[in-house]
């Protein structure tokens, strides 16, 4: 593929873990989503798999980093996929991501220990959540991990 003259578009492939993590209250379900970019949006905390490691390790680190929540995992919830591009080094490179997301409950930590990549991390009553996101997908995402929840 090209983008004028001489210059091609690299691809490159890149896998992320993440989670929709849960605390039961006595009000309901909440949430743990994190604020990023300026513009702030919010959306789920997720990073990249890191060599040597498996989705539901960077999953568990991720959620940990991003929102200062430590959390047990749970199942699979699904795994998205989309195209972006980026520059890198001056050139264009077209990502094929994919992400795994999965159920997690709190089991300790404080959303105010959130790294500095992050703007804001807060729960959310679950109701809320959704249209608190930014993206379509993981929209979709905290729905089906709702409704696995429900069964656990």
């Amino acid at each position: 593929m090209k983008k004028g003259p001489g210059q091609s578009v690299r691809t490159e492939t890149q896998t992320s873990a993440g989670g929709v993590t849960l605390r039961r209250l006595a009000g309901g379900l909440e949430v743990v989503l994190i604020s990023i970019g300026d513009p702030p949006r919010w959306q789920l905390p997720k990073g990249l798999v890191d060599k040597g490691e498996t989705p539901e390790i960077a999953a568990v680190r991720e959620v940990r980093e991003e929102t200062g929540i430590e959390a047990r995992l749970g199942p699979l919830i699904d795994r998205i996929e989309y195209w972006y591009q980026s520059s890198e080094s001056g050139l264009r490179v077209r990502y094929h991501k994919f992400v795994h997301f999965f159920l997690m409950w709190e089991t300790g930590g404080d959303v105010a220990n959130h790294d500095d990549e992050v703007n804001e991390a807060r729960w959310f009553a679950a109701e809320l959540a959704i249209p608190a996101l930014a993206f379509r997908s993981e929209r979709g995402i905290v729905e089906k991990g709702l409704v696995l929840a429900a069964g656990e």
